[in-house]
């Protein structure tokens, strides 16, 4: 039988190729590929068939199938993987930012990278490859002469963004809140907490900063041992940042300038809501802490533009379409159903909400919740889809539809103009079709 390959071995291979993959139909000629298993999948099977489409080797971690020269064998090939990803991040002596949270974690990340990029080569994360496979692919995706990492860090179950701290081996970090979600893995808002709260207990260890929404009560009191720089609303802090008047959909925010210079910087965003506010001020405290003036923030800032459902503001025809479809949990939802009751009128406001994923025992009371908050808030209309609504009481007037598809057929012979519509649901919904919709069939 062919010797086991050490991890140092295959890193030795990385630093040939400069390229990881580990799916055959996304090969990049020259790259090492790792033979990771799915659920429904080996990819030991396929590590021939990698070879052959360009990569200039292959590890794999079942004997049967080390039978080429440029095949290795390795124990496991996923630890493998995450191994090379430390070596080669032990190797990159720069800042490495770990952001995680509940809400805002992919718009915080996206915002960093506009506002770091201004003066800096930054790596972000790409995508949500944010997980223990999506995270040592990140790091090994970085470019050798990146300056500032930023990476993502998800977790939908106990103990995972420690482990993920453990690869990524952050220096700073930012954790832009702490919510009700993944209650089906986590159980309780509790271990939820504990789990976040781990890339704080991390930093600490090493020594390393963290930056601090100042407003959030649980996050400054978890993070009293660590060096902090603290952003929000308050005053006294690192960086101050108030939102002010706009144009009545988009986030307009003013920033702070510092003690010494204490002008104040005018920044239109093209997000969209409140909550968007602290995502915001946390890129621009990063940004200031690395040197930047208050006008790289700004542009930085301004220069973002949402994609893939999050915060997009769509004018499809003569409706204005709020699409924020990419997730949904407790906590978001309320903050998207009371940003946009309290949005100026901009035509009949519908909301269409999907059924919040992954909550586990707690899912009809939180649906409850959540249409009990409506019964309150200026939406005339409301369309409800998947099943966690269906156990709930409605308004008169609320149509409930059990899939997506339902709604469309609705909509394909009920055709809706002159409305604002907010669009918010758990990625499994597929409400991301409701709003292929409206964008192919404007009214």
């Amino acid at each position: 039988m062919k010797a086991k390959s050490s991890a140092e071995d295959i890193y030795s291979l990385y630093k040939k190729c400069r390229s990881v993959c580990t799916d055959t139909r996304q090969i990049r000629p020259g790259s090492l590929f790792f033979a990771l298993k799915g659920e429904n999948f080996d990819a030991n099977t396929f590590a021939k068939e990698a070879l052959e489409k360009g990569c200039s080797y292959a590890v794999v971690d079942n004997p049967k199938y080390a039978d080429d020269e440029k095949i290795f064998l390795v124990e496991d090939c996923l630890q493998c993987l995450q191994k090379v990803a430390v070596l080669y991040r032990k190797d990159m002596i720069i800042p490495v930012i770990g952001v995680t949270g509940t809400n805002g974690k992919t718009t915080t990340k996206e915002l960093l990278r506009s506002v770091l990029s201004q003066r800096y080569r930054v790596y972000a994360t790409e995508g949500n490859l944010n997980n223990h496979i999506g995270v040592p692919l990140s790091l090994l995706s970085m470019p050798s002469d990146t300056e500032i990492a930023i990476i993502e860090m998800g977790a939908s179950h106990p103990g995972e963004i420690a482990q993920l701290c453990r690869i990524a081996l952050p220096t700073f970090g930012i954790i832009t809140n702490i919510g009700e979600a993944h209650l089906e893995g986590f159980g309780n808002f509790a271990t939820i907490a504990e789990t976040k709260l781990a890339l704080y207990r991390f930093l600490e260890r090493i020594h390393g900063k963290a930056f601090v929404n100042a407003s959030d009560p649980l996050l400054m009191s978890h993070s009293t041992e660590l060096e902090r720089f603290c952003y929000g609303t308050p005053d006294n802090v690192f960086l101050q940042m108030t939102p002010m008047e706009g144009d009545k959909i988009h986030l307009f925010c003013c920033l702070h300038g510092p003690s010494s210079a204490p002008n104040l910087t005018e920044i239109r965003t093209k997000l969209t809501g409140g909550y968007n506010l602290d995502n915001v001020a946390a890129a621009a405290c990063a940004g200031r802490y690395f040197g930047l003036n208050d006008r790289e923030i700004q542009d930085g800032i301004m220069e973002y533009q949402p994609t893939n459902l999050r915060s997009q503001c769509i004018q499809c025809g003569s409706n204005l379409i709020i699409a924020d479809a990419y997730n949904a949990n407790p906590s978001s939802m309320k903050a998207a159903i009371e940003n946009f009751s309290s949005l100026p009128s901009q035509g009949t406001k519908l909301a269409i909400l999907g059924e919040m994923l992954e909550l586990g025992k707690a899912s009809k009371d939180e649906h409850q919740k959540i249409t009990d908050l409506l019964q309150h808030q200026r939406i005339p209309e409301v369309f409800l889809v998947g099943a966690g609504f269906a156990k709930t009481p409605k308004q008169t007037g609320y149509k409930l539809f059990a899939q997506v598809d339902e709604l469309i057929e609705y909509l394909k012979q009920n055709p809706i103009g002159h409305h604002c519509i907010l669009i918010k649901g758990s990625h499994g919904i597929h409400l991301e079709k409701a709003v292929d919709f409206f964008k192919s069939n404007p009214v």
